[in-house]
């Protein structure tokens, strides 16, 4: 087997552009559910809207980049209106399924035919990163080696920048917001609305502000997707990239500043090992054909890490950082 492999796709995928956007969407996450307690389970909405304002503006208007980065963050604080009036009065279930809807509702808009001139349908979009890597200060020929094990070339070096600076800065503006008496609002909304309610706080709005914020974060994290991948697909903002997310937080640690960046970390670094792992056994015939054929590896180690997960889940509820009080909450 090739260890040298395996450990090599391993370690790439702690700093990787993939763990760069999931930590994103958590982080997001993190601000709903973690510090306001809202069941928001339409977060692969906001970096849809992302990616998509990005791509829509360069490849089907031809415009500059610029200008779909404003256009996409826009679009995820409308996002977050239209989802919050009709829904943050409501019980946290009636939220959940309202907000799981909304954003299928809209990976759908992405895939409609008639739509096909501006989205791309199920093919979606590619050819709007041109001017972003125009910007790259390392040179084409740039690259780091890092003990012969991991190479970033010029490319990869780029994003991974701007990623983890968005990453950085997002943490930073959390952290600052939630040591401020608005961020003390939301924790004690996250508690017991109705005591923040008879103290005359305008609890709707908080939960708007709460929602618009961690909407926007997440929208940064569809920008690096896209812009890393050169590419847009509908079907990546499915359903299952928020409950990635959700899992990410509760495995970091809800309500943490750096718990959502640990455990996007964490979490691809084991599917990744794992997925590898079991591929190269596949392959090299230390597993039976019978037992697991090579394309069942990729199922495998969702079964795998899930059971991983689960366990966690039994014996430290709360993550690796948290306060098991930060999910035993009774969130609206």
């Amino acid at each position: 087997m090739n260890w040298q492999s395996i450990f090599s796709v391993s370690l790439e995928s702690i700093i990787g552009s993939t763990t760069i956007a999931y930590a994103l969407a958590a982080i997001g996450l993190n601000v709903h559910f973690g510090y306001t307690g809202l069941l928001n389970f339409g977060q692969s909405a906001f970096l849809g809207v992302g990616a998509y304002g990005i791509a829509i503006t360069v490849s089907s208007f031809d415009l500059p980049l610029a200008l779909g980065v404003g256009i996409g963050l826009a679009a995820s604080i409308l996002l977050a209106l239209l989802l919050g009036i009709p829904t943050l009065r409501l019980r946290a279930d009636y939220l959940a399924i309202v907000t799981i809807a909304a954003a299928e509702i809209i990976r759908l808009l992405y895939r409609a035919t008639d739509l096909r001139k501006w989205t791309g349908a199920s093919d979606g979009l590619q050819g709007f990163s041109q001017d972003f890597y125009a910007l790259n200060p390392y040179g084409s020929g740039a690259s780091i080696n890092i003990a012969d094990i991991i190479t970033f070339s010029s490319r990869d070096l780029w994003i991974l920048t701007v990623g983890w600076a968005l990453v950085l800065l997002s943490c930073l503006v959390v952290w600052l917001l939630m040591k401020s008496p608005w961020g003390r609002v939301l924790k004690a909304i996250r508690e017991d609305e109705d005591a923040v309610r008879s103290l005359g706080k305008n609890v709707f709005s908080y939960k708007m502000q709460s929602l618009v914020l961690g909407g926007v974060i997440g929208c940064l994290g569809g920008f690096v997707f896209a812009l890393d991948r050169a590419a847009v697909q509908p079907d990546t903002y499915g359903t299952e990239f928020t409950f990635f997310a959700y899992t990410i937080v509760i495995l970091g640690g809800a309500a943490r500043v750096f718990g959502p960046v640990v455990g996007s970390a964490i979490f691809w670094v084991l599917l990744v090992f794992v997925d590898s792992t079991l591929s190269e056994m596949s392959n090299n015939k230390v597993l039976p054909d019978w037992f697991m054929s090579t394309t069942q590896a990729g199922s495998v180690r969702y079964i795998l890490v899930g059971l991983g997960l689960v366990l966690l889940l039994i014996y430290r509820p709360q993550g690796i950082f948290g306060d098991k009080r930060e999910v035993m909450l009774d969130v609206r």
